[in-house]
């Protein structure tokens, strides 16, 4: 009884309808369907060690920023959501503000820094929580069907099922190569077992696939244990001399947009699918869950690394029946854990873990029927919501022009009522940052 309590008061824990084991189950599915990124975010910050940004460094970075992130998301918000460094806004800060604009990195960690800290402000004031609740109902259920559609393309192209195209922009990929091979019988032996309601059977999934691509010389253990980079050449490095330029302004107006759609998307569309929402279709503690975004982004930061987020691949675990923030404990332990032994977890080859995010794909599908495809003025909007997340690459894209769709259609329809004066400013801004791109 008092290790209920305990867990109850930490984790939001309800002895009646969660279960310890699948809790941790839920964290372990998680982890391994978002640990790519302690290999992928070291990668894509490799363009910038010439400009003295040590790559082994932003790997302890990306795993510290992980940790404190997803640590915040289990104790202050107290749901099964994992925050890493986030894609896109990764190579944002690489290619585009360092590469591309010719800033160094010390800069764009400033811009990521001042972000954070506009988002603590803006969440302790309420005002992405409103931001978040202007959203109509269509458009809720829209972006975790978009969220779904998004998650099944990254798994699919990260597998190699599908490549790119010159001709085509996308095509299919070469289905006899040992890769394609792997996930396929990845992707057939996890969906066995979830047809057959297997329970974890998503995380076995990809344990049998993984352990199958040992004699296939797909997936391979270069160690076990190795002690974690200082990230002493990165902490705190930041450009103060620089923060009232207007470039910096630039950079980071297009920090907080992306993060804070990224964030609401994934945090609507998740919670909508496992039921953490009211009969209004708002979600429950949200602004603790955006609060705990921002402080991740802050720290990650102040650690050397790239915009800390929420991550869509919380699907996974939340399918596994997680729903109380041990499950998000679970995910930090593990980072923590990953920190020592990152030889062994990053032996877990995309083959392993694409099968399961189609998976996680199919179950994200379900809100679709709830949208009422009678009504134009809904389905349009929502459609061209869930379209644009894959076709764009891009969770932020999807919502902001499904918005403003929604807001030009029943404006130009004579449906003022529907619009609210959120969603006018939101349309407004939207369009503003399209026409100034």
């Amino acid at each position: 009884m008092a290790g209920n309590t305990f867990l109850s008061k930490v984790f939001g824990f309800k002895a009646g309808e969660h279960s310890v084991r699948t809790e941790i189950l839920a964290g372990l599915t998680t982890f391994l369907t978002m640990a790519y990124i302690l290999a992928v975010n070291p990668s894509i910050f490799g363009a910038l060690a010439s400009q003295g940004m040590p790559t082994d460094s932003v790997f302890t970075a990306t795993a510290l920023a992980a940790i404190v992130g997803t640590l915040c998301m289990s104790v202050l918000a107290k749901k099964p959501f994992g925050l890493a460094p986030g894609m896109g806004l990764n190579a944002f800060f690489v290619f585009t503000v360092c590469l591309g604009m010719g800033y160094s990195w010390q800069f764009a960690l400033t811009a990521v820094l001042i972000e954070g800290l506009i988002f603590i402000i803006l969440s302790a004031t309420k005002v992405r929580e409103a931001i978040a609740n202007a959203i109509p109902v269509s458009l809720k259920k829209a972006i975790g069907v978009g969220i779904g559609l998004y998650i099944a393309f990254i798994g699919l192209k990260n597998a190699g099922l599908i490549v790119s195209s010159e001709s085509t922009s996308v095509a299919l990929g070469e289905l006899g190569s040992k890769n394609s091979i792997l996930a396929i019988i990845g992707l057939l032996l996890t969906s066995i077992l979830v047809v057959l309601k297997v329970r974890g059977g998503m995380l076995i999934g990809i344990l049998a696939t993984t352990i199958i691509g040992i004699p296939m010389g797909i997936t391979h253990f270069n160690g076990v244990v190795d002690t974690p980079p200082s990230i002493s050449p990165i902490f705190c490095q930041f450009a103060w001399n620089q923060i009232l330029t207007w470039d910096m302004f630039v950079v980071v107006f297009t920090f907080l947009f992306i993060d804070m759609f990224d964030t609401i998307g994934t945090v609507v569309g998740v919670s909508v699918k496992s039921g953490m929402v009211d009969k209004d279709g708002k979600v429950d503690g949200i602004g603790k869950m955006l609060m705990a975004d921002a402080i991740a982004t802050t720290a990650g930061a102040c650690f050397g690394t790239s915009t800390t987020t929420t991550y869509i691949e919380s699907a996974s675990g939340v399918a596994e029946g997680g729903r109380s923030g041990l499950t998000s404990f679970t995910i930090a332990v593990l980072f923590a854990v990953a920190l020592f032994f990152a030889p062994l977890f990053l032996a877990i080859p995309s083959a392993a873990t694409g099968p399961v995010l189609v998976i996680v794909g199919v179950m994200m599908m379900a809100p679709v029927k709830e949208i009422d495809w009678e009504d134009y003025s809904e389905a349009i909007p929502a459609f061209i919501t869930m379209l644009l997340m894959p076709l764009a690459y891009s969770i932020s894209d999807g919502i902001m022009l499904g918005i403003i769709c929604y807001v030009l259609i029943n404006a130009c329809t004579g449906k003022f009522k529907k619009i609210s004066i959120m969603l006018w400013i939101l349309a407004v801004l939207f369009i503003l940052r399209y026409a100034l791109m």
